[in-house]
């Protein structure tokens, strides 16, 4: 299988970490080909979308884990798929990436996660799909519903639509000295729209990372335990990474989104949950593969590569 991947530079990749190596380590051990671009590589001319591609191999040593050849121009659909692999912030630029990415698509290349869901799904808000799951809940850039909501649940956080790693997330209450410079600086004055809520104490016990693999749960959830005194359990935020079996209420979330979200080419997702509630749906890059591995003995990126096989193999 010729894989291509579309991913942030190769030298700030944390390899100890990183779920995306993870990947690239299990389908080069299977003889894979691999292939690495960045957003910059990928291009329309005269009606085909074009990617500057290098091939990637692997290497043993302490300095520099990888070599790469010389990059070559082939259409995306000479991979047999390719990865969108690049971290947020989900800005302008990740828009038009998905754009090329949704015409190389419709070419005949084999996209994951499908463009068009990326950007449908955004990774805060795609929650109120299943309201089922959801803590209360408040999106506006209207200062006085967030203060109206605020006096109503008594304890809230919040947070951008864009952002990932627990970047500017805020916990909130009535007598915070800083209440009002917060919500102006977050909704930059009622014109930038933002989310609220309720605040959910399970925390304390871990936000919890679930990995959906092509529709299916990893049976291990990492629970990102906040350090102390932080209310953020992302572990870019200090929070200590324990994974743990899913809970029945887990796997009730994990089975309910898992179909929904294979029909729409989601094909690894991150659901977060803490405590009983469903908090955001990661779809760009989502981690937490080497943690659940190096603790549970379950090998997530063996269970993704065979599910991309038997992907590919279908088409």
């Amino acid at each position: 299988m010729r894989l291509a991947i579309i991913l942030d530079p190769l030298e700030h990749i944390k390899t100890y970490k990183d779920s995306t190596f993870a990947i690239m380590r299990e389908a080069a051990t299977r003889g894979h080909t691999l292939f690495v671009m960045e957003q910059q590589d990928v291009w329309l001319q005269d009606g085909s979308v074009l990617s500057s591609a290098r091939k990637l191999d692997l290497v043993d040593d302490a300095l520099r884990w990888y070599s790469l050849e010389e990059p070559v121009v082939m259409p995306l659909t000479e991979f047999d798929a390719v990865l969108m692999r690049k971290d947020p912030p989900f800005d302008m630029e990740y828009v038009f990436s998905t754009y090329l990415l949704e015409l190389a698509e419709a070419q005949g290349a084999h996209i994951l996660n499908r463009p068009a869901s990326i950007r449908d799904y955004n990774e805060k808000l795609s929650i109120a799909k299943f309201p089922q799951f959801m803590a209360p809940t408040l999106v506006t850039r209207d200062r006085a519903r967030i203060r109206a909501f605020l006096a109503e649940q008594g304890d809230i956080v919040v947070k951008p639509l864009d952002a990932m790693g627990g970047a500017s997330v805020f916990r909130l209450i009535e007598s915070d000295p800083n209440l009002n410079v917060i919500l102006e600086t977050m909704t930059e004055w009622d014109t930038r729209t933002i989310m609220a809520q309720r605040f959910i104490p399970q925390i304390a016990q871990g936000d919890k990372r679930i990995l959906i693999i092509d529709g299916e749960a990893v049976p291990y959830a990492l629970a990102r335990i906040p350090k102390a005194g932080e209310t953020r359990g992302n572990l870019a935020a200090g929070g200590k990474g324990v994974a743990q079996p899913l809970s029945a209420r887990d796997q009730e979330i994990a089975a309910t989104l898992g179909p929904v979200l294979k029909a729409a080419g989601l094909f690894l997702v991150g659901l977060d949950v803490i405590g009983d509630f469903l908090t955001e749906i990661n779809v760009t890059s989502p981690t937490g593969m080497q943690e659940i591995s190096a603790q549970s003995g379950v090998n997530v990126a063996g269970l993704f590569v065979d599910a991309l096989e038997r992907n590919a193999g279908e088409r």
